[in-house]
């Protein structure tokens, strides 16, 4: 496509300016939040009018939730294009290195990648963070995100590259893509000579497409069939805090709860407790026969599917299991490999748990509400890598680096 090869070409040229920014890189992230900032009625209109779309097209309210924006959202926005700008830059960090024998003086060296590629759906905040980490980690940045929030995204990157070009940096160091067919994701898959990675986030089969299709090396970042298991010895009331917070929160995130394990010495006490606080939102529970005996005719038989299903909406499948060594197998089996959970007052089901249990996130005693860069640390994030090579969960700006090696030496020959 004529329009995406020239948005690579301009991204290249701006990767090379930002590349050598330095301290430019926050001025201009502060600029941003700045420019956020004066827009917010203009991006809050935006949002206004494709959430109206959105819902007229049927959208579902989960995912409505993820499409709209209030003033405290944008704040949210603003506040970690701020905290970004705050963190350490990775950009020139030695992360290694050694003095040979014959003197050479070897240094491995963090670099930005140059050119990264996000395809993503209707979430109108990944377009702040997207963009406010590549930024930081000295990298431009090709954003190409859904139908349902293209007047947002436009509105939100017309503030960004006004505050780029404000900073003295290349505006096309953030490019947007208005183009949103499929038409479009295929051509970014294939930019090779543009794209240096493509970072995929959204639902299941988004992921799965560009990981399967993608001739641009990829970071794959996780859809979240994330659990939660209750140990025998859990603490009741913890139990059901946990459980609670991790499925209702905010249902319609990867790092929601989606499948409740419970040991079976401890279901009859904990499952009614944990069902009291659930149905305060009106949660279906789909469980297995041991569950359905306990809470009653209430619960959905759940199917072999619900087991491996990402909701993202007050649904959750609930199976009592053997023992920690059945929820461990549970696990293996279905997780999408994203974040998981154990409520334990035992310590060695508590490290037996978090050896055992092979994904990005794992938490003793806490939510999976909180796989998130913000409450890493990380200022905002990119995604939560699943995958095992070169990055895995909750993506800051070190993580969108690679590193090359710096060899200095005074006239050595081999």
């Amino acid at each position: 496509m004529t329009e995406l090869i020239r948005m690579g070409k301009a991204a290249k040229t701006a990767a090379r300016a930002l590349a050598a920014a330095g301290p430019r890189k926050n001025a201009a992230l502060l600029a941003a939040a700045a420019g956020l900032e004066r827009s917010r009625e203009k991006i809050l209109a935006a949002n206004a009018q494709d959430a109206a779309d959105a819902r007229r097209d049927g959208m579902p309210e989960p995912l409505l939730d993820r499409l709209a924006l209030s003033g405290a959202r944008l704040e949210g926005m603003e506040q970690g294009l701020r905290s970004v700008a705050a963190q350490e830059d990775p950009v020139g960090q030695v992360i290694g290195g050694s003095v040979r024998p014959n003197g050479l003086k070897i240094e491995k060296v963090r670099v930005p990648f140059g050119v990264i590629g996000v395809i993503y759906e209707a979430r109108p905040n990944v377009t702040a963070d997207a963009a406010a980490i590549c930024l930081k980690a000295g990298s431009a940045v090709i954003l190409r995100g859904g139908k349902e929030a293209l007047r947002t995204n436009a509105a939100v990157v017309e503030a960004l590259r006004t505050a780029l070009e404000e900073s003295g940096l290349p505006a096309d160091c953030v490019q947007l893509v208005r183009d949103t067919t499929h038409a479009s994701a295929d051509a970014m898959m294939r930019m090779t000579g543009y794209l240096d990675v493509l970072i995929p986030r959204g639902g299941r089969n988004l992921i799965r497409s560009v990981v399967e299709n993608a001739r641009v090396p990829v970071i794959e970042t996780g859809w979240g069939n994330c659990h939660v298991y209750v140990d025998a010895s859990a603490d009741i009331g913890m139990a059901a805090n946990i459980v609670f917070n991790a499925k209702t929160s905010r249902p319609s995130v990867c790092n929601a709860e989606e499948t409740l394990l419970v040991h079976k010495d401890i279901a009859a006490a904990v499952l009614p407790a944990i069902k009291a606080r659930l149905d305060e939102k009106h949660v279906e529970i789909r469980g297995c026969e041991r569950t359905r005996a306990i809470l009653g005719n209430s619960v959905v038989p759940a199917s072999e599917e619900d087991w491996s299903t990402e909701y993202l909406d007050y649904i959750l499948a609930v199976k009592v299991v053997d023992s920690l060594d059945g929820a461990i197998a549970h696990i293996a089996k279905y997780s999408s490999g994203h974040s998981e959970a154990i409520v334990t007052s035992d310590y060695e089901s508590a490290r037996r748990f978090v050896t055992e249990v092979d994904s990005a996130a794992v938490y003793v005693n806490a939510s999976t509400r909180f796989t998130d860069g913000g409450m890493f640390g990380l200022g905002a994030e990119i995604g939560i890598s699943t995958q095992k090579l070169h990055a895995r969960g909750p993506m800051g700006a070190a993580e969108l680096t690679t590193t090359k090696y710096i060899v200095t030496g005074n006239g050595q020959v081999r």
